[in-house]
């Protein structure tokens, strides 16, 4: 049993090596880098070689925020070039004549690139310290917080996103403008990575996607973990697990992607990078509180409030001073948590050598966190950031590794919650098979063994209520639709069928609405996803005040269709409802112009209502339904379609192609 759980350990280990070695099937091994502001694209064929990074010698141009039509012209006197600079990289320590510049500033960088042929290709834009505007190809492509050359005209934001464009044959031009007055280094301190369209999509919503499901597994396991603290009142470390989980969790939004920007753009980046910060000085004295509850003859009580004390510290340092103070005092925090960690591993070996079964677990994810934690520190180190160690470098790829530690982490303790409550099934076992041995006559001992098997029963009931209680809500999120919070097709199929059997019991009608917004294929091409999105979003909430009964049910049914159960409804009243919704659509007035039928978004509707009778099934009046909306959008879309209920084999065609 103890060498298997080293198995795992091993396994561990090996896992986050490769991952520290930047083992990536995304990026080729030999990729081009940009000499004196050039790279040459021609040999680099993206469908085979996959995405590169655009690292290397970049033009640079200090206190200078130059526009694409000054560049044209840049050298001459007046824009003189500074000199090439290293991307990725800081501008700090860069030396003009004879002078190494401050983290604060602003500058101008520009590239170009040669393709061979004419192709839509995409640009993932990390995170740039602090505030950036991006040409490519002459036109602004991308922009986040407002560039200054002061503190005052320039506003920080760290927002990643993805530009798309179409590259020319031969030269591309990408410009960049920077200012940074926040943060101690300044500069593009992060790669930025070409591809065709398809490669940076995925690479961006594979991103997204892996933080969301973090953020979801550490919000849910970190409030399982505190509400066991009203069941196990004496026992704090699921309480500090629970607190480490959502403290975490919330880092996970803002960093990396940066998801919870991208969901309010406006939100300041001051709170933001102070909530980021806060997450990583309050983490360490909660790991080591954890560890102190499981393993206090090792991890001892005065040590362990020093800790708290110097994390506390550093907290109230946070919330007193500005960001870019707090970014100063970063290294010797890193420099605290080093120690910190230091102290852990001497402690795992300790435990490790008295082969100690219980909380191995724990030890393998403590493990994991730290070897992720090592990462982290020399990602965002002063060697990394502001002297760019090549050596480093080239070891120290990602500074994303804390998440995949701390998953590794959470999930290990989670397995041990889950080896307890087996363990403690176990023992209620063997102590049934002793009740059964036991002379009737001892009565003492048979008190004292069931009032014993009682606990533990209550502790198990205890925590498959509460596990219930988990899946109950993962299972009302997985019916959910996650933009527009409306039901999604799964809880539809659900619907449907007991509407269609109540209304079958009563003999009443049971009306179906389909919905689709016209030309959004279109719409997205023209204004973008994010205002896609919010098209989506309006269109949805004016929805959902037209339907405000208890029973009806408004269902995002995939794309830009939606779906509304009306139990009740005859044909007219159905009717009726969908030309007030369809004329309330496009009433909101959501600019479209690219739509052949209206300078306004404007939706089709299908609708169909019947009686339900013993031989009929839902599936006919969804049918109708769509050969309903089907017929809208054939006879020019912008308008209400009805359809009766008809047999299914009385159908000779089938519904069309409705996504214009």
């Amino acid at each position: 049993m103890f060498k298997s759980k080293f198995f795992i350990l091993s396994l561990v280990f090996f896992t986050l090596i490769l991952y520290l070695s930047g083992c990536s099937t995304v990026f080729s091994p030999e990729q081009p880098k940009a000499e004196q502001g050039i790279l040459d694209l021609t040999q680099w064929q993206f469908e085979e070689d996959g995405v590169i990074k655009l690292n290397g010698q970049w033009e640079f141009y200090w206190n200078q925020l130059l526009e694409p039509h000054q560049l044209k012209d840049a050298g001459i006197a007046g824009m003189p070039m500074t000199g090439y600079i290293n991307v990725p990289g800081t501008w700090k320590h860069y030396r003009v004549d004879d002078k190494e510049l401050p983290g604060y500033g602003f500058a101008t960088y520009r590239l170009h690139f040669i393709t061979e042929a004419e192709e839509r290709l995409g640009l993932k834009i990390p995170r740039v310290f602090t505030s950036y505007k991006l040409y490519m190809n002459g036109e602004l492509s991308a922009s986040a917080g407002t560039v200054g050359s002061s503190r005052k005209t320039m506003t920080p934001q760290y927002l990643p996103q993805v530009a798309l464009f179409e590259a020319q044959p031969g030269e591309n031009e990408i410009i960049i403008q920077v200012s940074n007055y926040y943060h101690r280094s300044g500069g593009l301190l992060e790669a930025l990575i070409l591809g065709n369209e398809k490669q940076i999509t995925g690479l961006r919503e594979r991103s997204i996607a892996y933080e969301l499901f973090l953020f979801g597994s550490l919000i849910i396991i970190g409030i399982y973990h505190i509400a066991l603290l009203f069941f196990i009142k004496k026992d704090k470390a699921p309480l500090y697990f629970g607190l480490f989980c959502l403290l975490i969790s919330i880092r996970t939004l803002l960093v990396g992607e940066s998801f919870f920007i991208y969901l309010f753009p406006n939100f300041s980046w001051e709170t933001a990078h102070k909530l980021q910060t806060l997450a990583f000085y309050l983490g360490v004295p909660l790991v080591i509180m954890f560890f102190n509850s499981v393993f206090p003859k090792d991890f001892q009580a005065k040590t362990t409030k020093i800790i708290n004390w110097v994390g506390a510290g550093f907290a109230c340092l946070v919330l007193l001073t500005p960001a870019g103070i707090v970014t100063i005092f970063n290294p010797a925090f890193q420099l605290f948590a080093l120690i910190v960690i230091i102290y852990m591993i001497v402690n795992f070996i300790r435990i490790i050598r008295r082969k100690e079964k219980e909380g191995l677990l724990i030890i393998i994810g403590g493990i994991a966190l730290i070897i992720a934690g090592l990462n982290n520190i020399a990602f965002l180190s002063i060697w990394l950031h502001d002297l760019s160690a090549p050596l480093l470098r080239s070891v120290v790829r990602t500074g994303n590794l804390s998440n995949v530690g701390q998953l590794i982490f959470v999930l290990l303790n989670s397995l041990e919650l889950a080896r307890k409550f087996a363990h403690a099934l176990v023992e209620r076992e063997k102590m049934t098979a002793q009740l059964q041995e036991i002379n009737l006559n001892l009565d003492k001992l048979v008190q004292k063994r069931t009032k014993a098997l009682e606990e533990y029963r209550e502790q198990i009931e205890n925590q498959k209520a509460e596990l219930e209680k988990v899946n109950k809500a993962l299972q009302v999120l997985s019916l959910k639709d996650p933009l527009t919070d409306l039901w999604n097709r799964r809880h539809y199929d659900r619907t449907i069928q007991l509407e269609w059997n109540r209304s079958l019991r009563h003999k009443y009608p049971l009306a179906l609405m389909m919905i689709d917004i016209d030309n959004f294929k279109a719409y997205n091409d023209c204004y973008g996803h994010k205002a896609g999105d919010e098209c989506l979003i309006k269109v949805t909430q004016t929805t959902q005040e037209f339907f405000k009964r208890a029973s009806d049910l408004v269902v995002r049914y995939g794309g830009e269709e939606f779906v509304v159960i009306m139990p009740g409804l005859g044909k007219d009243e159905a009717v009726n409802m969908a030309q007030l919704l369809r004329k309330a659509i496009e009433e909101l007035h959501i600019p479209h112009k690219k739509s052949p039928v209206s300078p306004w978004v404007t939706v089709s509707i299908g609708v169909t209502s019947a009686v339900p009778d013993i031989h009929g099934s839902p599936q006919q009046l969804f049918l109708a339904v769509d050969k309903a909306l089907y017929e809208a959008k054939a006879a020019g879309k912008n308008q209400v379609k009805y359809l009766p209920v008809i047999d299914q084999t009385e159908r000779g065609d089938s519904p069309g192609d409705r996504s214009q």
